[in-house]
């Protein structure tokens, strides 16, 4: 191959240039203005459920939002996905709280509902109170039992801050993903479904909320002739320019989201039946994952090789991989970290890649990067 062959790059619908045209034109160059609105606007319509949504500047500004508001503070403790980015469990950190960390479950590789429930009432006996918060992930854009995660936050009465900022599309029972918590989160940094360059967006509940969340996200400021501020602010809203760009990939986030699913129905019937190679796929039915990165377990029994050797052969062949997340109970940052842990995630992380799923992934590159893999796993 003459290219090389990316995991995810942004893919341009040609209408970017007239909504920041606009921007310059009109002087709205500020994290504010018409492209901000509008585009909150097509997001409130695209995942639907009567939610609102504020554009802000990346999505760990949306979960560190979710969370003031859901009063986590110092010496709190937040339940997180243990196998994620650290983006999920920092904002945690921000706000002086202590990340408490559940394993995966196998169908989904998400938060396991039975480690969660374990774990709360476990944080219970130790610290005398419950968790502030519970923070699922729908990593690589495969939901999570979030059905289940949220009936047991219901039973312990702990609100859920949902991470969906992989998982844009995504869908469990027909539902989008970002809607089931008390709050959601989306990404829109350079690879992701859809790109604003950077940036992010916190669903929320009604417009009261959404109010309060651009309250926080612009300082805090107070409505006063003069600046006034009674409790502590952020700045964190998008810009107009960005929001332009992200009204022009709303105009392609359906191709796109659908070509993400072609891609991996290929990787589906390339690898099916091949011995020591799995391609992570819907559990059943009720899942409807958007598949932003396809991913593979390649087991060094079966195969003869193992995923750092595959990784590093389609490297020099020009085609871009990525491990998987190193789970964040393994991450020397929080090595001190309560954690509940089944072994999942750090086997996942021991056997797994990421393989090219983006918009610019051609049926003819799915073919080559299959037979390159098939090649670097013979015995």
């Amino acid at each position: 191959m003459d290219k090389r062959i990316y995991l995810c790059l942004a893919h341009m619908s040609g209408k970017e240039q007239a909504f920041i045209k606009e921007a310059f034109d009109t002087n709205w160059v500020v994290p504010l203005g018409p492209n901000v609105n509008a585009f909150e606007d097509e997001l409130k319509h695209f995942v639907g459920q009567d939610k609102e949504v504020v554009a802000l500047s990346a999505g760990t500004a949306a979960i560190h939002l979710g969370l003031i508001q859901l009063g986590v503070g110092a010496g709190d403790e937040v339940i997180c996905q243990s196998f994620t980015f650290c983006a999920s469990a920092n904002p945690v950190a921000y706000q002086g709280a202590k990340p408490v960390f559940i394993d995966s479950e196998e169908d989904t590789w998400n938060m396991d509902p039975v480690l969660l429930e374990e774990a709360i009432k476990d944080r219970i006996a130790k610290t005398g109170k419950k968790p502030k918060a519970i923070l699922p992930v729908h990593l690589y854009g495969m939901p999570a039992r979030i059905d289940e995660i949220c009936a047991i936050a219901a039973k312990y009465e702990i609100p859920v801050l949902e991470d969906a900022a992989e998982a844009l599309g995504s869908e469990f029972k027909g539902q989008k993903c970002g809607t089931f918590g008390t709050f959601g989160v989306l990404s829109f940094n350079g690879n992701k479904m859809i790109t604003t360059s950077g940036g992010g967006a916190l669903i929320v509940p009604d417009e009261s909320t959404k109010k309060q969340t651009m309250f926080y996200a612009t300082q805090a400021r107070e409505p006063f002739p003069h600046y006034q501020h009674e409790k502590i602010g952020y700045n964190y809203r998008m810009s107009n320019i960005c929001a332009g760009i992200g009204r022009g990939q709303m105009t392609v986030l359906d191709e796109h989201i659908a070509h993400h699913r072609h891609v991996h129905a290929l990787y589906e019937k390339a690898f099916e039946g091949v011995d020591g190679i799995t391609l992570k796929s819907n559990p059943d039915g009720r899942f409807n994952a958007n598949y932003w990165l396809s991913t593979i377990l390649i087991d060094p029994v079966k195969t003869g090789t193992t995923y750092d050797e595959v990784r590093r052969k389609l490297d020099e062949r020009g085609i871009e991989t990525r491990p998987l997340w190193k789970p964040m109970h393994l991450q020397p940052v929080y090595a001190t970290n309560p954690c509940y842990v089944n072994g999942v995630s750090e086997r996942l992380f021991n056997m797994g890649l990421c393989i090219p799923a983006g918009p610019w992934v051609t049926d003819e590159n799915v073919a080559y990067i299959v037979e390159q893999i098939k090649g670097c796993c013979k015995k």
